[in-house]
Formats: structure tokens, sequence, C-alpha cells
């Protein structure tokens, strides 16, 4: 028996562990490949990751990013803020030393389900082996092994194939990384593709490591349904060609699928939940790795203050440590779903919720009005935005902003595409005027 039981070894999953063990409890984490190598290229803004004291577990950094529009020489953009790659080896080795040196237990495997008793969870694994825990997180990414769902799961999807390539040559600036490049000259000769890039637009993702050595990735930034890895694969290679960029080495190949929006998790309920599990990427961008590992010590803190809380009540009784019934397990994990997502953080994914929507009814033309809008914003408002962390009201200062900052034809379609997701915003906002944490005798418990 733990106090704590992650599925997952992922990013966020070792970051709650660390900390959380850190306080003395125990903790088990399941993951079928521990000390494996974690398969997506993590990019970030520079002034996050520092925030978290994770700046020393950037591989490579551009003092600029760039953003290509259009070929005129107004849709070229630059932006001041500095830009990084993750040393996902180092990252992943800092947060293994700190689990470790706090006690932290690993079993490899995979989950397979867990069932819920009084005043404790057994998690089922794949090879038939049993685990105890007093909590349990799903840290399983955009799998949602063990969380459930009231309604639905309908997202947008990111899609995006990637590879980092030896070159003869490429002509990126090594003081920049490549953002976003809409340009689509090089379906000049292919109708085909051209009209499918017109209705579903896609931009290159480029971070220059040296003269020689890239990571190109062309990227979907949100449809519904998702496009194929094989379409984008092909865009890729057309857009390259044109760019004069001879790939004589992959050294990985990068297939990357991001549910974006769509409803959160039933709040509260046992299981925990935290990154895609837990409702955390960005519904308009796809950012996650910053936002999740920012969540972590959130999430951990609450889960540490419960079990202290538990634990304190069970010693005075002379009881076990944790929970003493059902409903005080339900209680002490509504608090800790509570603490990560307090209402501001709910209203705020509405909005961005609300944007994507729109992005999903934009062809080519109108996605460049509307970043032609969004990159013209102050670098509070833009770099707020796709950091998360504008607060609610910040966020309608935001998009007044760029309604006034865009042209008469976006605006146009800003209101056309807008207005329906707007409804189901403000009907989505008056659900959450009763959201928080309920009295204790209010709590329904569930029998399991």
């Amino acid at each position: 028996m733990v106090e704590l039981l992650i599925a997952g070894g992922g990013p966020s999953g070792l970051a709650v562990a660390e900390r959380v063990s850190q306080a003395g409890f125990r903790v088990c984490i399941v993951d079928p490949t521990p000390l494996g190598v974690w398969p997506n290229n993590y990019g970030v803004w520079i002034d996050e990751f520092a925030a978290m004291g994770l700046d020393d577990c950037i591989e490579c950094v551009w003092p600029q990013a760039k953003v290509y529009l259009d070929s005129t020489p107004e849709g070229e953009k630059e932006l001041h803020r500095p830009y990084g790659r993750v040393d996902r080896p180092k990252l992943k080795r800092k947060l293994l030393e700190r689990c470790i040196r706090n006690g932290v237990k690993f079993h490899k495997g995979l989950v397979d389900s867990v069932e819920h008793r009084d005043t404790f969870s057994c998690m089922r694994c794949q090879d038939g082996t049993q685990l105890e825990g007093r909590m349990v997180l799903d840290a399983t990414g955009h799998a949602r092994k063990l969380i459930e769902f009231d309604k639905k799961f309908d997202p947008g999807y990111q899609a995006a194939y990637g590879i980092i390539a030896e070159v003869d040559s490429h002509p990126f600036d090594l003081d920049s990384m490549l953002f976003m490049d809409w340009r689509d000259e090089h379906t000049a000769d292919d109708p085909e593709m051209r009209e499918a890039n017109r209705r579903t637009p896609s931009f290159l993702y480029a971070m220059p490591f040296s003269a020689d050595r890239v990571f190109l990735e062309e990227t979907i930034l949100v449809s519904r349904p998702a496009v194929p890895y094989q379409d984008l694969k092909k865009r890729l290679e057309k857009r390259l060609a044109h760019l004069g960029i001879t790939v004589k080495g992959v050294e990985e190949e990068e297939y990357c699928l991001i549910p974006m929006g769509g409803v959160l998790p039933r709040l509260p309920q046992r299981v925990l939940g935290i990154g895609g599990t837990g409702g955390m990427v960005h519904p308009s961008t796809g950012y996650m790795v910053s936002r999740m590992l920012g969540a972590a010590p959130v999430l951990a803190d609450a889960v540490v203050e419960a079990l202290s809380r538990a634990s304190d009540k069970a010693v005075d009784s002379r009881k076990p440590p944790g929970a003493q019934s059902a409903q005080e397990a339900e209680e002490l994990s509504a608090s800790v779903w509570h603490a990560i997502w307090p209402v501001e953080r709910i209203r705020q994914r509405e909005f961005f919720t609300f944007g994507m929507d729109v992005l999903l009814q934009l062809d080519l033309r109108q996605t460049r009005e509307f970043f032609t809008s969004f990159f013209s914003l102050s670098d509070y408002h833009w770099q707020g935005f796709l950091s998360a962390r504008l607060t609610f009201p910040q966020l309608i200062a935001f998009g007044l902003s760029l309604f006034v900052n865009a042209s008469n034809a976006a605006r146009a379609n800003l209101l056309v595409k807008g207005l329906p997701g707007l409804a189901v915003m403000l009907a989505r906002l008056a659900q959450t005027i009763n959201y928080g944490p309920k009295k204790q005798t209010d709590v329904k418990v569930d029998k399991v």
C-alpha cells in the first residue's frame, strides 16, 4: 500500500511523484518503459521554463522566433521572445534522480484498470499485478486510461509530422527558430494539394541546430477530424523541395497527434488527472509541456495537503493513515480537483475552446488574416494568450483588441464564424456560477 499510485511516467507524472515523495509520502509509478526516451520533441518559451527552474534542461536556445504569413514583406513577423528545445534526456534524468532519491518505487507495466474500495483504490496491470494506493493519478497523457467523462470526448486535433534531419544546407537563420510558415508557393504545381491546403492549411515549424542539422515539422494547427500523417509527410516533402533542402539522413521521425479542447473529465472523481488526461492541453494552440509542468506542483501540494489532513485525523483516532470512509476518500479527491481546476481556470479554458472553434472554421486566407491581427497585439496579450497566463477578464480585453486590430474582412469572418461558438461559451460559463468545493454534507458518494 502506498499513498499515491501514478499511471504514467511522463514529465507530469514524474514531477508530481517527486514533489509528493519529498513530503514523506510513499509513491509508486507504473509505466511500460520507466527508463525509455520520451518520444516527442518539446519546444518551449524560455521564460516559462526559467520560471520553473528548468532552464538548465534546455538543449538549444534561439533569441527570437519568426513567422511567415505569406511571401510579402508585411507577412514576415519577428517575435522577440527566446525559444528553446527541451533536452528530453536531461529533463527526465533530473526528475528521475529526484524521485529515486525520495524513495519513489517503479513498476514496469501497463495499467489496465482501477477499482475503488472505500478507503483505497486497487490498480490492475496487464501483467496481472495488483497495486494498492490511497489516491490514484492518471498521467497517461492522451490515452486517458483511467479518467471518466460524463459527455462524449470530441476534441479538435493538432496533427504533425516531423523529422530531425541532416541536410546539405537550409535557408534558416541560426539565430531564429521558425515558429510558423504559412507560405504555400510549394503547392503551385499540385492543384489537389493546393486545394487541400487552402481548406485545411498547414504550416512549417523549424528549429535549425546548425548549418546542416535541423528539425522540420509540418503541422495542422487544429482540425476535426485529424489530417492523416501521410498527407502531412507529402506536404513536408513538397515544401522542402521548394526550399531547396535536400535531406541526407533522418535522425528522428516524429508522428504527433494532440487532442485539443473537448469536454473536461467529470469533476470531481476518485481518479485524479494531469496533462492530457486532465484536460490541460491549450485548446487553441496545442501547448502542453509548460502547462502540465506548471500544474504539477499545484496538484502535488493539494495531494500532500489532503493526505496530511487524512493522516492527522487517522492518528488522532488511532487508525491507519488515509481516508477512513468512501465519503472521505471522495472529499480528498475533490479537494485536489478543485485546486487544479478552480473556476477561473475553467472559464479561461472555455475562452480558449471558443478560440479553437473559430480556428477550426478558417481556411488559409482567413487563417493568415487572423494571425496578422494576433501578432499585431501587444507582447503582453499575444504572449499571455499562448502561455495561458491571461485571466478571463484579460482574455475578454484580448478578444476585443484582436477584433479592433483585425481588417474589415477578418472582422466579418470573426463575427460570422464566432457567434455560434460564443453562444456555446456563454452557456458553459453559466454552468460555472455554482462551481466550487461542496460542503461535506453535499458530497455524493457512488457505490463501487
